[in-house]
């Protein structure tokens, strides 16, 4: 099926705006702001194209003039300001092309991002649900977190949970708890654990991929955030929902994880819905890794993108 046949929120010429996002300020593992680049380098604007998209690429989405350099902490959250600034500057990129009719294609960087790229969405689609793939829940609030790495905390600020921190004040809490579903949690924080609970987020870890099988794993998760198969849907991937055997070159990787062909059939099951509006491509880190791990990461990500926006095996 054609592109322009299965896209129902995005108009015609099909379009996927690739934003490049070379930012790792939401941890402290160097190298994952050049996964970006290292995406882009390995082709994926042709191969999107070859798939009948117009595709937009301007250079990567700059930061420089973003300045945060007297950056305390503030509680134990690290680079809260750039962070906070950056995210808010990503909305806007992100908002304007799915406002535009088109399909944002962002790459991080490091997951802290998504809150960046879900307000965006929610600020052009307010009913839109995300599905978010990764083997942590990046729920944690201020209270909750250990490590003060924003990476981990993107969720709660967008479901607006957690303490209030004026610097994160343009973060809409517009996402709903309802709209939300996980696939392929491995390593979830106690207080996460709580919190899910508690706001009564649906989550398929690799336990009922494991019991199920994903496509039903990805079936119920559409009938949870998505019964009538007609709201928009954000995908958010963070590559580490992979087994590191698959995915090796992430900054937080959890054995046990997701297939090669688990991780693609989640793509192609999502772009099959035709609902569609927004695509992130999370947490490729091409300095940890051995230059083989780094290359079939990369390859990894790439066809994830592909997949969610039309490749089919057949």
């Amino acid at each position: 099926m054609s592109v322009s046949e299965h896209s129902r929120f995005i108009t015609n010429p099909k379009t996927a705006a690739i934003v490049g996002c070379p930012f790792m300020g939401g941890q402290g593992k160097p190298g994952v702001d050049k996964g970006p680049i290292h995406l882009v380098e390995a082709g994926l604007t042709d191969q999107l194209t070859e798939l009948g998209w117009k595709v937009k690429f301007d250079g990567h989405h700059q930061f420089e003039s973003i300045d945060a350099a007297s950056d305390p902490p503030i509680g134990i959250l690290k680079n809260p300001r750039l962070v906070s600034r950056v995210c808010e500057s990503v909305s806007k990129v992100v908002g304007g092309h799915a406002k535009a009719g088109e399909l944002p294609v962002t790459l991080g960087g490091d997951h802290s991002l998504a809150m960046g790229t879900i307000s965006g969405t929610l600020s052009a689609h307010p009913d839109a649900c995300v599905i978010w793939i990764d083997a942590h829940a990046d729920i944690n609030t201020p209270e909750t977190t250990d490590s003060g790495n924003i990476h981990g905390m993107p969720v709660s600020f967008l479901l607006g949970i957690g303490s209030k921190i004026p610097e994160f004040a343009w973060v809409k809490p517009l996402l709903k708890a309802e709209r939300l579903v996980y696939i392929g949690l491995r390593d979830v924080d106690a207080g996460e654990k709580r919190i899910l609970r508690e706001n009564k987020i649906k989550a398929f870890s690799m336990h009922e991929v494991d019991k199920y099988g994903i496509g039903k794993v990805v079936e119920m998760a559409l009938d949870h955030v998505n019964p009538k198969r007609a709201l928009p849907i954000h995908l958010s991937f963070d590559v580490d929902a992979l087994d590191p055997t698959v995915t090796p070159s992430t900054g937080t990787p959890v054995r046990g994880g997701l297939t090669f062909r688990e991780g693609h059939y989640i793509c192609e099951a999502i772009y099959e819905t035709g609902l569609l509006v927004a695509l992130d491509i999370m947490e490729v880190n091409p300095s940890l890794a051995d230059p083989e791990g780094v290359k079939a990461t990369v390859a990894v990500g790439c066809s994830l993108a592909r997949a969610a926006l039309g490749e089919t095996l057949l």
